[in-house]
């Protein structure tokens, strides 16, 4: 799990139940069945009607990905296509056969493969552009099934407070009671509002945040790719990828030997 994310998302919560607490609040006031109800069966049922079921299918997906530990690998990956690029200059593209055959990433495989099969570079850059669009596309659909949560949910909360209203109003026989009854009728749209901006809008954030990542890592992929199959030097590789990873150190690569073709 992503501590960060878990994090947030209870101190959120209790920043939020702490500072009502704080002004004399009581918790009870802040548990409402039948708001929760309206509020979150409402906008489940909105997010239903609003997507087809095999989109509604990759919620656990997206779960997975915006609560899930991702760690970074780019520059392990960028330090890996420098050693690519020594073994190249040895051997050819064709000595990359092997390591295409057993390599985890799907992405990196794949273009692998294509300069092992001596594909044309454009048709190379085409293919694997063609699959990070499909990626970038996978995830902003997982990410706006969350935004129209977001955006739903506040105005269930809303629906819900103008109900209780309703009810309040049509039975003022006892004055008494009609401010408590006002404060439960307001519960929905603290729900609403709450979850939308806790919950629903910060895990679409997040999973768009983990796109941008995943779509840098394979765009420098694809640029190491493409300079493997041109036979560049591991000197080059390494100025090339240091544009995605700053962090990367000028030096030689450590399996680059000084008697390496030039």
């Amino acid at each position: 799990m992503d501590i960060t994310s878990i994090i947030g998302l209870l101190a959120g919560i209790a920043a939020m139940i702490g500072g009502f607490l704080w002004e004399g609040g009581s918790l009870s006031g802040l548990l409402q069945l039948n708001a929760a109800l309206i509020v979150f069966g409402g906008t489940l049922a909105a997010v239903l009607i609003s997507f087809p079921a095999s989109r509604l299918r990759s919620v656990p997906a997206a779960l997975r990905l915006a609560f899930g530990r991702h760690p970074d690998t780019t520059q392990e990956k960028a330090e890996e296509l420098i050693s690519m690029a020594a073994i190249t200059r040895r051997g050819g593209v064709l000595a990359l056969e092997k390591r295409a055959e057993e390599h985890p990433d799907t992405f990196t495989r794949e273009g692998l493969f294509l300069i092992v099969d001596g594909n044309d570079p454009d048709q190379v850059r085409q293919i694997l552009e063609l699959e990070m669009d499909a990626k970038e596309l996978k995830y902003e659909g997982y990410a706006k099934i969350f935004e129209a949560a977001g955006g739903y949910a506040p105005t269930m909360g809303i629906i819900g407070t103008v109900m209780g209203l309703i009810r309040v109003l049509s039975n003022l026989t006892d004055p008494s009671n009609l401010g408590a009854s006002i404060a439960v009728a307001f519960t929905a749209t603290l729900y609403g509002v709450a979850s939308a901006n806790l919950i629903f809008l910060p895990i679409a954030s997040k999973i768009k945040s983990r796109s941008q990542s995943e779509l840098g890592s394979m765009e420098m992929l694809l640029v190491g790719i493409l300079s493997l199959q041109n036979g560049d030097h591991p000197h080059l590789v390494r100025k090339k990828l240091t544009a995605f990873i700053p962090d990367i150190s000028p030096r030689r690569s450590s399996n680059n030997n000084p008697g390496d073709p030039l």
